[in-house]
């Protein structure tokens, strides 16, 4: 992810280039990211090719705010995923999940914090939390079932708190059956502000094994993240 002036942008109906990396989809082959960037914090080539397969496609539009000024739509709530770089060299394929956020205002401007997970009952039926501390409208919880026949509303289940995180210490908490409460099984990144993980836990009666991720946009907005955000995520002239 690098940051990138306004003349590194191509778009078209079907492909977006940022720098020389680019998405481009394909309503019958789905979407494949070509990436060629420069890692961090220590410089390394990451140059490779992703593609992303959907078993079907959501067109639903989800509001997350009381103003209507942030929306989230799961265009492919279950898919498939073909992994292939060459630097470093690595090659693997799995379970895919493909979404899209976007707003009218900074989301830190909307949010004080949200907790987030999507698992798989089966290869086409997946479930997926939102559990949000919003700033004007107080908090929301959304629990949703996509399967190929559409997507399900039901009722979020209770709460959960969840370990911080090992080193920044970020708060986390997952919403699973009352008497089967989630448990952390891999903490995949762990940062300032941002957390995503592996959890086990319980939904409707059914176990399940997630990907978990926590925001903290008070932790994001400070001064001291904001300052250390240019280590993470490059910016560059082109």
């Amino acid at each position: 992810m690098t940051e990138r002036r306004a003349g590194s942008l191509e778009q078209s109906a079907s492909t977006l280039g940022i720098g020389p990396s680019r998405l481009h989809w394909d309503w019958d082959q789905g979407l494949t990211v070509a990436i060629d960037e420069i890692g961090t914090p220590i410089p390394q080539r990451v140059r490779g090719r992703v593609h992303v397969t959907p078993h079907f496609i959501n067109e639903r539009v989800f509001t997350l705010d009381e103003a209507g000024r942030h929306r989230w739509r799961p265009v492919a709530p279950s898919a498939r995923v073909e992994v292939e770089l060459q630097k470093p060299e690595l090659r693997w394929s799995g379970h895919a999940y493909f979404d899209r956020n976007w707003g009218d205002e900074p989301i830190e401007d909307g949010f004080v914090y949200w907790d987030w997970s999507r698992g798989e009952f089966a290869e086409e039926e997946s479930a997926i939390l939102y559990n949000m501390d919003r700033r004007q409208g107080g908090p929301k919880q959304m629990a949703l079932r996509f399967s190929p026949q559409g997507v399900d509303e039901f009722e979020p289940p209770p709460n959960h708190r969840l370990p911080r995180t090992p080193i920044w210490q970020v708060p986390r908490g997952s919403q699973a059956d009352a008497e089967r409460p989630p448990k952390v099984t891999k903490t995949l990144e762990d940062t300032p502000f941002y957390s995503r993980s592996v959890i086990d836990t319980h939904l409707l009666g059914r176990p399940i094994t997630a990907v978990h991720e926590s925001l903290s946009l008070n932790r994001f907005r400070s001064p001291i993240v904001q300052h250390m955000l240019p280590y993470r995520m490059p910016r560059r002239r082109r």
